[in-house]
């Protein structure tokens, strides 16, 4: 039982040495999750907030673009059958 409690106690002291800030461990851990964070985020392929909001524009307009072109087929088209539709009479 005496093994628990230093063992409960070791452990306390070790928490509470890693959370006061000014401690050369907690910066090497704080360090080295920084680099684990950023090297796991680097394998994601995550852009950026503002590439992300740049390409939403770029899909914007192409979506407009292709709508239009779609809108301007669809008027040819039936121009088209309108023209073939008087020439056989």
């Amino acid at each position: 039982m005496a093994d628990d409690h230093s063992a409960k106690r070791g452990a306390s002291s070790l928490f509470e040495r890693l959370t006061r800030a000014d401690d050369p461990v907690f910066e090497q851990i704080d360090r080295n999750a920084k680099s684990l964070l950023q090297s796991a985020l680097t394998r994601l392929d995550v852009v950026s907030r503002e590439e992300f909001d740049a390409q939403t524009a770029v899909l914007k307009r192409t979506r407009e673009r292709l709508e239009a072109l779609e809108a301007q087929i669809a008027a040819l088209d039936e121009a088209l059958s309108a023209t073939g539709q008087q020439g056989d009479q």
